[in-house]
């Protein structure tokens, strides 16, 4: 529950900060009449979304075993990709992200039809998080069956539009920079987590033979089905009985993916620094 919580309430809170970005600067420059075509397009993103996530249920509900286990795989590899581009494009776009939302806006109304650039930036901005959304939780919902990872994800969201809110009308602040940092460490344990059930998926498909001797066993003392291995599940990517496969691609994929996230960005970069209120290396 607590990992389909986190990341809806980052995906969620990037969401909202770039909804409220654009929704700050045309109350400041007294555009605030066209705040319509914002929320119709935050609307048909989310619609959008939900409609992505129901076909492909939809699409693999008669699949046949391994057929289903192929697709959780692809569903699980695509997962990582994403959530990782995720990470990083945030860590990088947030010193910018500001300043080129204001130059589209100005964009938007120098053109003839304002009203529909400015829904397509919302729903731009609100469809990337959706998907991305999506094939995290089809991953995660694979992995754990039961209703605690779903009311984990729309706690996360309804946690996350109560703080965008928030920060939007200036009652709250929040250091972005920290939250998206540690936030972005953990979606990368969660990241590899995915990748190790994802190789277990293959094998179970018959894609997959190769470094299948098992590491350890404590799935009788810890099994993965416990409240405590499913937690840590959720938080690591725990897994009771693990291969040297499995083993092996969640070390390498953590190793690589925490020491590229962790380095200091380059202070001689050319890159913009990051506006008021917009975390910078996220």
């Amino acid at each position: 529950m607590l990992a389909p919580f986190l990341i809806m309430l980052r995906e969620g809170l990037e969401a909202a900060l770039i909804v409220g970005i654009i929704a700050s600067y045309l109350h400041q420059t007294g555009r605030a009449a066209w705040m319509p075509a914002i929320w119709a397009g935050v609307f048909f993103a989310a619609a959008s979304a939900l409609f992505a996530g129901a076909a492909i249920q939809l699409l693999a509900a008669d699949f046949p075993q391994k057929a289903q286990e192929l697709f959780e795989a692809v569903i699980g590899l695509l997962a990582v990709i994403i959530l990782t581009m995720m990470v990083f494009w945030m860590r990088k776009a947030a010193r910018s992200i500001k300043s080129e939302l204001h130059g589209q806006i100005e964009t938007a109304f120098a053109g003839a039809a304002s009203g529909w650039a400015l829904t397509g930036m919302a729903f731009l901005a609100v469809a990337r998080e959706g998907l991305e959304s999506v094939f995290f939780l089809l991953a995660i919902f694979q992995q754990s069956p039961g209703a605690a990872a779903p009311l984990g994800a729309l706690l996360g969201m309804l946690a996350s539009v109560a703080i965008g809110f928030a920060i939007f009308k200036g009652g709250l602040r929040l250091d972005l920079r920290r939250f998206f940092r540690w936030t972005g460490i953990f979606i990368l344990f969660v990241a590899a987590g995915i990748l190790a059930g994802a190789l277990r998926n293959l094998h179970e498909a018959g894609v997959w033979n190769g470094l299948q001797a098992v590491v350890w066993d404590t799935s009788q003392a810890l099994p993965v089905s416990s409240v405590l291995g499913t937690i840590l599940s959720g938080l690591v990517g725990y897994l009771d009985a693990p291969t040297v496969g499995e083993l092996a691609a969640y070390v390498l994929f953590l190793a690589v993916s925490l020491f590229v996230f962790l380095r200091p960005l380059n202070a001689t970069s050319t890159e913009p620094r990051a506006p008021s209120g917009v975390p910078k290396d996220a």
